[in-house]
């Protein structure tokens, strides 16, 4: 598992799967909230590949985001 944040767009993804590759997802669902929305990513075969979460700082725990590799610097 690997998460990256990127605090300019507020955002976090998490990777659930080993060695992801671009292009991988072919279908989100995309889950909202008074805090923020979370996109689930699938791909052909029904595997969840990773979670992006936008509105990360109102609904991820600050540890967790802490310990995130950050993208934005």
């Amino acid at each position: 598992m690997r998460t990256t944040f990127d605090a300019e767009a507020d955002a976090a993804y998490i990777t659930l799967v080993p060695q992801d590759k671009p292009g991988r997802s072919v279908r989100n669902v995309e889950v909202e909230s008074s805090a923020g929305s979370v996109v689930l990513d699938f791909d052909a075969a029904g595997v969840l590949l990773g979670v992006e979460v936008l509105g990360a700082t109102k609904t991820l725990d600050p540890a967790f985001l802490d310990t995130a590799a950050r993208i934005d610097e």
